[in-house]
């Protein structure tokens, strides 16, 4: 009997993905109790053989009082909650699904684009209040696009820009220059891109490395008429400094869905200030690309089970260990 347990709240609830399940005969454990600190995994961990993880952080601790378990897929892209050398050492695979939301976080940027350009947020307040406040807007063609990560976002975020019209300009340790060089991408390091950028769109991995990468020496390179997108991971700006720069003036907006702490401490004084659009970390919540997420999770969890090693292993050194081979002798 295999078991199979999330902490995603989507995986296994759109498209075929439930079918798919339930075809395969696998017990299923849905770990989504938000009354509990890990959604009530910790009380399955003796017998699961597969984690599909969502934000809930799968630590050392996780794998040590999991003995069957045989990989960590992530439901989605951003692996910041995996402790990927604790899994290696234990001898457990860590996998994700690339590029499989990269369309619907894409289409949220563009929404909040014309979200802020046309005031729809403040527009949609004036009718239901009775108000009947008419503010003029402006249009995004025409205007640059800084895209910050250009991977499999950034560059399903560039075509739909530049289908708008936007010009685009991006930035990236390891470019795709080829993609760049195709659709007249300019590549630019970061300062230079926040300084010509009407709209500045977060596509990059959260952690150590990106913790406030978008701090108040950046925002202060940044257009006073120009707005920021966050669609990364919380830390990655500092709410902070963002604040103060809507304050003072120096930027004109920004959209936000990702968070340091989710839900957010709704407290901090960003979450008063009118010009900025937030949404609960729904970047990927499309019922298109859910299905396309899960089903890449249930076809690597397949591969594994039939002594295979697939293609998105992000710790491919993991088969070559003692551990590894010690767990697979067991099962």
């Amino acid at each position: 009997m295999t078991i199979v347990a999330t902490t995603s709240p989507g995986f296994g609830r759109y498209g075929s993905v439930p079918d798919r399940l339930a075809e395969k005969g696998w017990t299923f454990v849905r770990c989504v109790d938000t009354s509990k600190p890990d959604g009530g995994l910790s009380e399955h961990l003796a017998e699961v053989d597969f984690i599909v993880a969502g934000l809930v952080r799968v630590t050392d601790e996780t794998l040590a009082a999991a003995p069957k378990l045989k990989a960590v897929l992530k439901h989605g892209v951003g692996v910041d909650s995996i402790d990927i050398p604790a899994c290696t050492a234990r001898g457990v695979p860590v996998l994700n699904t690339p590029g499989a939301n990269a369309a619907a976080v894409a289409e949220l940027a563009v929404g909040m684009m014309f979200a802020f350009a046309r005031n729809i947020p403040a527009g949609h307040e004036s009718v239901v209040t009775g108000a009947w406040k008419r503010t003029v807007g402006g249009e995004i063609g025409a205007k640059t696009l800084g895209i910050v990560g250009l991977g499999a976002i950034g560059r399903s975020l560039a075509k739909k820009a530049i289908g708008l019209g936007m010009r685009v300009v991006a930035s990236d340790l390891y470019p795709d220059r080829a993609f760049a060089a195709e659709h007249g991408i300019e590549l630019l390091e970061l300062d230079e891109l926040l300084k010509r950028a009407d709209y500045v769109s977060l596509h990059v991995f959260g952690g150590a490395d990106n913790a406030a990468l978008i701090n108040a020496d950046r925002l202060a390179l940044m257009k006073p008429t120009a707005c920021l997108l966050n669609l990364a991971r919380g830390e990655v700006v500092d709410l902070d400094a963002l604040d103060a720069a809507l304050t003072e003036g120096r930027l004109a907006g920004a959209g936000i869905d990702a968070y340091t702490v989710e839900p957010p401490d709704v407290s901090h004084p960003i979450f008063r200030q009118p010009r900025v659009v937030f949404t609960p970390h729904t970047g990927a919540d499309t019922v298109e690309s859910v299905e396309r997420v899960g089903l890449m999770n249930v076809e690597d969890i397949e591969t594994i089970l039939a002594g295979g090693r697939p293609t998105r292993v992000l710790n491919p050194e993991v088969f070559e260990t003692e551990a590894f081979a010690a767990r697979r002798a067991a099962a």
